[in-house]
């Protein structure tokens, strides 16, 4: 396996509409240990289409990965100007990462023109890639499930990973324990 499709929700999906949020702490060191297990088993690319929420974190994680794994980023979203209607602080990190991947483009020119792009989207990241990694809770799919319908309709035997609520509670209780001052606190035995 050399190429690995990341997706998940959108912010708004988990109730996060600020990226001050302090889940997001949480969300990217869960992305990092599995990440990191797969650099680790030789993938070479991560591939996204840069959306907001888990991408463009999973692009945040990568790009600190850079510097301890010789590991690339390859961005293509379904049509130019995605970030059109975003907010600002998101859109300027999507612009940073525009510049900042190892490769970058779009998969139609032009604006927006149809849900069709976004079928297409899944489909053309499905191919091009090894597996998928996907930040998922079953019971509320949420826009990933547009994806993972895509990979059920394709032949081609497609690997998939999860990234599940439980595991994200293990990552929380993981990075409080490793606070000293949890340690202290008489309602944490």
């Amino acid at each position: 396996m050399k190429i690995l499709h990341v997706t998940g929700y959108k912010p708004t999906e988990l109730g996060i509409f600020k990226e001050d949020d302090s889940r997001i702490v949480f969300i990217k060191a869960a992305l990092e240990k599995r990440l990191r297990a797969f650099i680790e088993e030789g993938i070479e690319w991560v591939i996204i289409s840069g959306q907001m929420g888990i991408e463009l974190w999973t692009a945040d994680v990568i790009m600190d990965l850079k510097e301890e794994y010789d590991i690339q980023i390859g961005v293509f979203p379904p049509f130019e100007n995605q970030d059109q209607r975003w907010p600002d602080p998101i859109k300027e990190k999507y612009e940073e990462l525009m510049m900042t991947a190892d490769f970058f483009k779009p998969l139609y020119k032009g604006e927006y023109q149809g849900a069709y792009q976004f079928r297409a989207k899944d489909l053309w990241l499905i191919d091009k890639s090894d597996a998928a990694l996907l930040l998922v809770d079953d019971e509320n799919p949420g826009s990933v499930n547009y994806f993972y319908q895509a990979t059920q309709r394709t032949s081609k035997e497609y690997p998939i990973f999860t990234i599940t609520p439980q595991d994200l509670e293990e990552t929380v209780e993981e990075l409080q324990m490793q606070d000293p001052n949890y340690w202290d606190e008489p309602d944490n035995y």
